[in-house]
């Protein structure tokens, strides 16, 4: 049988009673007690129906499950279905606010900007992403129209030609952006941007290196190719000039050698199939060691001072030697005969340091930012002349990467350097490891 047929028979059943009453009445009574009761009953009923219809009205005006009044009768069949109606209505929109919680938070933390224009290109939403990219602010630009607030003309050009199906490649805010613009829905558009800066520096970086590589590699094998075709040519010539010949072919070669041993360094340190080995590190030995072979390659020209007031330490010691070493090297390269390098290693509350502080010619502010470059020499003549690589600095990078650290650099031009290479306190050996590494 039909619900809905169910649901009448209770209402039926009691007008057919009150019908019966009214009847029995006027057949004891007489005619006007009992249609006057019948009318009493009828009006009790309309009374208790217009009640609750006008607790219905209320209740639809602000639907609350909570809120929703009990019923009597044929109604509390009608407030038990509204009551499941509003808890399954209540529960898709508390759904359906999560996902769309969940939609925005997502849309926020994108690297990507995403712009939702209509189909005449007025704004009406846009994620953080796309207002550091393109400047705009979602509370004050909603509304209008994107090209009013875009303005450049390459941009100008894509929207008219219509040709999304291809990204646009623009300069924007001194960032490299890459948009376009995706339709969806009849009436709505999607504005996409990539920032591409760090990317395209990235390849430059890689440009530049090959193409530095390939430069530092080409003299010393020019000189050395040279002296060979002068050897082949001229098999006469005494042993005084091919010895001088030799000689300089010999330091070309130990040029190459100590550029292709730098370049493999970098390999091997930015590539994850060679993970770092940590081991028990002795500082106190390790830079007494390199202030011997500093000297070495300073002969006498320079001063030096070694204070040590810091702990071993856990890390490659191959790795930090070659960082440390580097930074060293570098001071020796930059200061003139009769200045002073001051090498002191401390522990901090953030963890252990290395200071090496030298008197020489210093940077300027322009060069500091760009130091740890690969092949990037503020004097080039000064850095061959001492069998520089231009690879120091960018090893003593990625090395302290490598051990959570980081490199500070503070100089001045004609007031001398202070490179200061920063460990965190993790790697900092317990006494447990120095016991057992004594035994």
């Amino acid at each position: 049988m039909n619900p809905q047929v169910l649901f009448w028979i209770p209402a039926a059943l009691r007008i057919l009673l009150i019908f019966v009453a009214s009847a029995v009445l006027w057949f004891i009574f007489g005619a006007v007690p009992g249609l006057l009761f019948g009318l009493l009953c009828m009006t009790v009923a309309v009374c208790v129906q217009l009640h609750y219809l006008f607790r219905l009205s209320g209740w639809l005006n602000y639907p609350r499950s909570e809120k929703l009044p009990d019923g009597w009768g044929a109604w509390t069949d009608i407030f038990s279905r509204l009551y499941r109606l509003r808890r399954d209505d209540e529960k898709n929109q508390a759904e359906l606010s999560e996902w769309l919680a969940r939609f925005r938070q997502a849309m926020h933390l994108l690297p990507d900007g995403v712009v939702i224009m209509d189909d005449v290109l007025f704004l009406e939403w846009c994620n953080p992403a796309a207002e550091r990219h393109l400047g705009l602010q979602h509370e004050r630009d909603k509304g209008m129209r994107v090209t009013n607030l875009i303005r450049t003309p390459d941009f100008i050009d894509y929207i008219i030609l219509g040709r999304y199906d291809q990204p646009l490649t623009l300069t924007l805010r001194e960032r490299k952006l890459i948009v376009q613009i995706i339709p969806f829905e009849n009436r709505r558009q999607i504005l996409v941007t990539h920032d591409a800066t760090e990317s395209q520096r990235i390849d430059m970086m890689r440009r530049d290196f090959i193409a530095n590589a390939s430069h530092e590699l080409r003299t010393p094998l020019t000189v050395i190719n040279g002296f060979l075709e002068i050897a082949q040519a001229h098999p006469e010539l005494d042993a005084k000039v091919r010895e001088g010949h030799l000689t300089m072919m010999i330091e070309q070669g130990q040029r190459m050698q100590n550029l292709i041993g730098d370049m493999l360094t970098l390999t091997r340190l930015e590539s994850i199939d060679y993970p770092m080995r940590p081991e028990l590190v002795h500082i106190e030995a390790m830079l007494k060691n390199i202030l011997q072979e500093a000297e070495l390659l300073s002969a006498g020209n320079h001063k030096f001072t070694l204070r040590i007031d810091g702990p071993d330490i856990n890390g490659s010691a191959d790795e930090l030697r070659s960082a440390f070493n580097n930074l060293v090297s570098n001071a020796i390269r930059y200061t003139p005969a009769g200045g002073t390098i001051d090498l002191l290693w401390q522990g901090t509350a953030t963890g252990p340091q290395l200071i090496v502080r030298d008197s020489g010619i210093g940077f300027s502010p322009e060069h500091i930012s760009r130091l740890t470059e690969r092949f990037y020499r503020v004097d080039k003549s000064r850095s061959r002349e001492t069998q520089g690589t231009g690879l120091g600095l960018a090893i003593v990078k990625h090395v302290l990467l490598r051990h959570g650290g980081s490199l500070g650099i503070d100089s001045e031009a004609g007031k001398g350097s202070t490179f200061t290479a920063r460990l965190p306190a993790t790697i900092v050996a317990d006494k447990k490891d120095e016991i057992a590494d004594v035994k």
